[in-house]
């Protein structure tokens, strides 16, 4: 029974499932992890994991959040849009030497609040701009990687309201053990199960090749047209070293490359969308002819519109992604104010750039209709009201989801 196990030995599953199933680490593989100053305890267990997996080598890098708004609050213009041109260096030299690359989440979903959106922009598109050759490598898959999560007390607080600290953090770990299966007596049998069904939803959409999606539900109308050459891709992936993992913990997602120029109607976001460190709810965008032309929010305006003015692709869709409202995230009744979770407890959309893997050339290319952009930005829009209709080329269409969940 998943309740018969400890809190330690949950910890422990969850480590070894970033290990063993996210990451995949191989015999002598290298590791780079990225963990919030708090993680210290998950930090050692994953990194004992990875010892225990045959790994030559685990790289740990905390960072702290805190040290990020300094710069931002105190320092001058300068410091707010500098960026070392040795930046990506590293990372890059990690890659090319084969290193998988885990990164726990763990953030205050209010940390900028109240900081200029005007230097929020700035520094976030010089950030961008210096990691954009890490992010192509990534997003290529040239090595495995994978994000898992880590409860902090700002966090935690923003998820269970009116709760003391010590009893938020213990409710977010356990909701985070729920969801990542890291509660389940064998939990890499699990995973294993799990990552099936996702691959039959997967296969099924890749056998249809729709050449739209049509959803409709409350305060939504949009269709939106699939990238020529298009592949659906979820759950385990393989990255260019042939080594399967799975990228996100959890994840209940299948998705796609929309075209950029193929996108109408209106949507309005189900759940609120944390970027830049500020919480933007209510979003409602109204798209024509792939470009959004309107879009409103109930907070986060000013933020809002600086992503969508970050370049001219940021306007445009990468990617569509189906998630049924009865995924574990969901089922958990939480908002976690975290993209990680979020994206999948719903049905959300991508403004930015597209991944290569979801084309059938392993390219983005403008001519395939797939789109370019310093961001890449999830927003959710799905909800147990929402239907999506499978759009063929000669006009037919076709239940995809009803209320939220699979039709087929």
């Amino acid at each position: 029974m998943t309740n018969a196990l400890s809190f330690e030995q949950k910890l422990e599953n969850y480590a070894r499932l970033l290990v063993r199933v996210g990451v995949n680490l191989q015999p002598g593989g290298k590791l780079h992890l990225s963990a919030p100053v708090g993680a210290v305890e998950l930090a050692r267990l994953i990194t004992r994991e990875a010892y225990r997996a045959g790994a030559a080598e685990v790289d740990v890098r905390y960072v702290d959040e805190h040290l990020d708004r300094s710069r931002l609050t105190d320092g001058q213009d300068g410091a707010v849009a500098f960026v070392p041109e040795w930046f990506a260096e590293e990372r890059l030299h990690k890659i090319a030497d084969g290193y998988a690359f885990l990164t726990l989440t763990g953030n205050d979903p209010d940390l900028l609040g109240g900081v200029n959106a005007e230097r929020i922009g700035v520094r976030s598109k010089a950030l961008a701009i210096a990691s954009r050759p890490v992010g192509q490598k990534m997003s290529a898959f040239a090595v495995n990687w994978s994000i898992g999560a880590m409860p902090v007390a700002s966090w935690a607080r923003k998820v269970f309201p009116g709760v003391p600290d010590g009893e938020a953090v213990a409710r977010l770990w356990d909701a985070i053990f729920t969801v990542s299966r890291a509660d389940e007596a064998d939990p890499v049998a699990a995973w294993d199960a799990h990552l099936k069904q996702l691959a039959r939803v997967r296969d099924h959409l890749n056998g249809r090749r729709y050449a739209a999606l049509q959803f409709t539900g409350p305060g939504t109308d949009l269709t939106v047209g699939l990238a020529d050459g298009h592949v659906w891709a979820g759950g385990a992936w393989a990255a260019q070293n042939g080594v399967v993992g799975v990228p996100n913990l959890p994840t209940d997602e299948v998705f796609t490359a929309p075209h950029r120029d193929r996108v109408d109607g209106v949507a309005t976001a189900t759940k609120p969308l944390i970027a830049r460190g500020t919480t933007i709810s209510g979003i409602r965008v109204r798209f024509e002819g792939g470009r959004v032309v309107e879009a409103t929010s109930d907070t986060g305006q000013d933020v809002l519109t600086a992503l969508l003015d970050t370049d001219e692709g940021a306007r445009h869709l990468g990617e569509v992604a189906l998630v049924p409202a009865s995924a574990p995230v969901a089922r958990t009744g939480h908002l976690y104010y975290d993209t990680l979770f979020d994206e999948n407890a719903a049905i959300h959309l991508a403004l930015g750039r597209a991944y290569d893997f979801n084309f059938e050339r392993g390219k983005v290319r403008a001519e395939d209709g797939g789109n370019d952009s310093l961001i890449h930005v999830d927003w959710m829009i799905g909800s147990a009201q929402v239907d999506v209709d499978g759009v063929r080329a000669d006009g037919e269409r076709e239940p995809v989801m009803r209320g939220g969940e699979w039709a087929f």
